[in-house]
C-alpha cells in the first residue's frame, strides 16, 4: 500500500502535466480550464503518503542506487508541504480567474503564461516532494534542482520588468546555490565514499576538511534558506509573483533550505569536531544577524508582500540559529529538533496563509470589516506566538534550551520575536480564493493536531510561561507604531526592497567596466586589424590583377615567343660547340 502511495505521490504531478498538455493540444483556442480538478489534485497523493506511517524503499535501478524514506522527520515534512501546495493550488484558481477569462477571449500571451505556470507548478511540486523523501545524494539534489529552475516560472509569471527583475534575481542567486551544493556534494561525497545522505554526514563529521565541506553545503542551502546575504532574492521576488506563488515560495520551498541543512551537517553528534563547532558559532551569529537584522528593514518597506518576504529572512534566522545550536551544542539537539520541525510547520501555513491574505485584501469577500481584518491578523499574531500553534512552537524549541540552560539564546531568539510582531500584515475574492486561505489560517493555528510528529515530543506551555512567550507581540506592535511614527516624514518612501542586491549590483557593475573597457579596446585593434587587412588585401589584388592583365598578351604572342626561345636555344649549343 505505501508503495503504492509513493508510486501515486510522484507520478501523479507528471500526469497532470501531461493531461494539461493534452488538453491544451487538442484544444488551445477552446480550453476552459488551465486549473482543472485534476490540476488542483496534484499534491493530494503526497499528502496521503503522510499519513501513511514510516516506510523505506530501496531502489537500485534508480540512477546511483535509490534510498527513499519516511521517517520520523520527513513525514511531517512532508504532510506540512504538501498540504500547502494543496491549498495553494486551490487558492490559485480563483486568483488567476481574471486572467483565465482573457485567455479565454482569445489573449495569447495570457494563454502562453497561464499554460506555462500551469506546466511547471506541478513540477515545482515534485521535485520538492522528491527531496523530502530522498536519503541518497542524487536523488535529493535531482528534487532540489528541480524544484529550483522549475520555480523560475511562478516568479516571473505576469511579465512586468518588475517581473523580469525578480526572476532574474532568484534565478541567479540559485544558479550559486547550485553551484555551491554540488561541489559540497561532490567533495564530502567523494571523501566519504558515499553515495547517501547518512554517509555524507558521517563523512563530514570525521573529515579533516569536515568544516569547510559544511560551510559550502551551507552557503548553497542557504540561498534557498534566505540565509544572511543570500537572501537578496526574497524581497525582490515575493512583491512580484503571484499571491499564491509566493505561499508556496515563502512556505514550503524556503524549507527545503532548512531540511538540506538537516539532512547534511553532523547535528547533534558528540564526537563533533572544533572546527565543526566553530563552524556552528558562525552560522549562529549569521541566523541571529538574518533575525534582527531583516525584521529592522523591513520595518521600513512599505509593499505588504514585501514586509512579509523581510518577515519570512527574519524568521528564517531564528531556525538558522536553531539548527546552528545542533552543531554548538550537540547534546540539545535530540530535544530541539521536534520543536523546530514544527516551528517551520506552523510557519509554512502561517506564512502561506498571510500571502494569499494579500489577495483577500485587495478583493475583500462581503463580510463585516473587523471580521476580515481579524481574520487578516490572526497568522501574524500566532507567528509571534501569542496564540495558538505560534506559542506552541516557541515553547517547542525554548523548553530543550531551558533545559540545557541556553537562557542567552532563549532572550535573543524572543526579542527576535518582536521583529515579527513589527512585521505585521499591512493591507469580492471568490470561494476557491478564501476558502483556501481560512483552511491555511485554521493549519496554522492548530498545527499539532494534524501535524505526525513522535508522540510526546511537543506540550503545551505550562501557564506560568505564557507571559514569558507571549510578550513580543505587544512589544512588537508597539515598535511597529513607532516605525510608522519614523517613517511618516517618507511620505510612503521606503527603503528599496533587495537591501544587498543593490551594492551586489553596483560592485559587479564596477567590476565589469575595465572589462568592459578591455573589450572596447580589444574591438578597436580588431577594427584596426581588419582595416589593415584589407588594406593590405586590396594592394596584393592590385598586383594580382596586373599580372592576369599580362596573361591575354601572353596568349596572343605564345608562338613567336616560342619561336624567340628556340632561337636562343639553338645560338646557345652554336655558342658551346665553340
Amino acid at each position: 500500500m505505501m508503495t503504492m502511495l509513493l508510486a501515486l505521490a510522484l507520478l501523479w504531478p507528471l500526469v497532470v502535466i501531461g493531461w494539461t498538455l493534452w488538453s491544451a493540444y487538442r484544444a488551445p483556442a477552446a480550453y476552459q480550464s488551465y486549473f482543472s480538478a485534476l490540476w488542483l489534485s496534484a499534491a493530494w497523493p503526497a499528502l496521503l503518503l503522510a499519513y501513511g506511517g514510516e516506510a523505506q524503499w530501496t531502489m537500485d535501478a534508480w540512477m546511483l542506487g535509490g534510498e527513499w524514506a519516511l521517517n520520523s522527520l520527513s513525514r511531517p515534512w512532508l504532510a506540512f508541504t504538501a498540504l500547502l501546495w494543496g491549498l495553494a493550488a486551490i487558492h490559485a484558481r480563483g486568483y488567476f480567474a481574471t486572467e483565465q477569462a482573457k485567455a479565454l477571449e482569445g489573449d495569447q500571451d495570457t494563454q502562453r503564461r497561464l499554460l506555462r505556470l500551469a506546466l511547471l507548478w506541478p513540477l515545482t511540486l515534485l521535485g520538492n516532494v522528491l527531496l523530502i523523501i530522498a536519503q541518497d545524494i542524487a536523488s535529493f539534489y535531482l528534487g532540489f534542482a528541480l524544484m529550483t529552475f522549475a520555480a523560475y516560472a511562478l516568479v516571473v509569471h505576469s511579465g512586468t520588468a518588475e517581473a523580469r527583475l525578480g526572476a532574474k534575481a532568484y534565478l541567479m542567486l540559485a544558479v550559486v546555490g547550485e553551484g555551491l551544493i554540488i561541489g559540497g556534494f561532490l567533495w564530502a561525497a567523494g571523501e566519504a565514499d558515499t553515495l547517501t545522505l547518512q554517509g555524507l554526514r558521517e563523512g563530514i563529521l570525521v573529515a579533516e576538511q569536515g568544516a569547510w565541506m559544511a560551510a559550502l553545503l551551507c552557503l548553497g542551502f542557504g540561498v534557498k534558506a534566505g540565509a544572511i546575504g543570500l537572501h537578496v532574492w526574497l524581497p525582490l521576488a515575493h512583491p512580484v509573483a503571484p499571491a499564491p506563488a509566493s505561499a508556496v515560495l515563502s512556505g514550503a520551498m524556503i524549507k527545503a533550505g532548512l531540511l538540506g541543512w538537516i539532512s547534511v551537517l553532523p547535528l547533534g553528534d558528540e564526537q563533533i569536531s572544533a572546527s565543526l563547532a566553530q563552524f556552528g558559532n558562525i552560522m549562529l551569529m549569521a541566523g541571529l544577524a538574518a533575525a534582527f537584522g531583516a525584521a529592522l528593514y523591513g520595518v521600513f518597506q512599505r509593499h505588504p508582500k514585501a514586509v512579509l518576504a523581510y518577515s519570512s529572512i527574519s524568521q528564517m534566522g531564528m531556525m538558522t540559529a536553531l539548527v546552528a545550536m545542533g552543531l554548538v551544542a550537540p547534546e540539545v539537539w535530540p530535544l530541539l529538533w521536534p520543536g523546530l520541525v514544527l516551528f517551520a510547520a506552523h510557519h509554512a501555513l502561517a506564512k502561506g496563509s498571510l500571502f494569499m491574505g494579500t489577495s483577500i485584501s485587495e478583493h475583500l469577500p462581503r463580510w463585516p470589516l473587523p471580521l476580515v481584518w481579524g481574520l487578516l491578523a490572526l497568522p501574524g499574531i500566532s507567528l509571534a506566538g501569542a496564540i495558538g500553534a505560534g506559542m506552541i512552537s516557541k515553547w517547542g524549541v525554548k523548553s530543550p534550551l531551558y533545559e540545557m540552560h541556553h537562557e542567552s539564546l532563549i532572550k535573543l531568539l524572543s526579542w527576535a520575536a518582536v521583529g515579527t510582531a513589527a512585521l505585521g500584515h499591512k493591507g469580492g475574492s471568490n470561494r476557491e480564493q478564501w476558502g483556501a486561505w481560512l483552511v491555511a489560517i485554521a493549519a496554522a493555528l492548530f498545527t499539532p493536531l494534524w501535524l505526525p510528529l513522535p508522540a510526546g515530543s511537543i506540550e503545551m506551555p505550562p501557564l506560568k510561561e505564557w507571559l514569558g512567550i507571549m510578550w513580543p507581540f505587544p512589544v512588537g506592535v508597539l515598535f511597529a507604531g513607532v516605525g510608522w511614527l519614523l517613517t511618516r516624514p517618507l511620505k510612503g518612501k521606503s527603503l528599496p526592497a533587495g537591501d544587498l542586491w543593490w551594492l551586489y549590483a553596483g560592485i559587479v557593475g564596477a567590476a565589469l567596466v575595465p572589462i568592459r573597457r578591455l573589450g572596447h579596446c580589444c574591438a578597436e585593434l580588431k577594427a584596426t586589424s581588419v582595416a589593415s587587412a584589407q588594406k593590405t588585401e586590396e594592394v596584393l589584388m592590385g598586383h594580382l590583377t596586373r599580372l592576369l592583365s599580362t596573361e591575354s598578351w601572353l596568349r596572343h604572342h605564345v608562338s613567336g615567343l616560342m619561336m624567340l626561345l628556340a632561337v636562343l636555344l639553338v645560338a646557345l649549343m652554336m655558342w658551346e660547340g665553340q
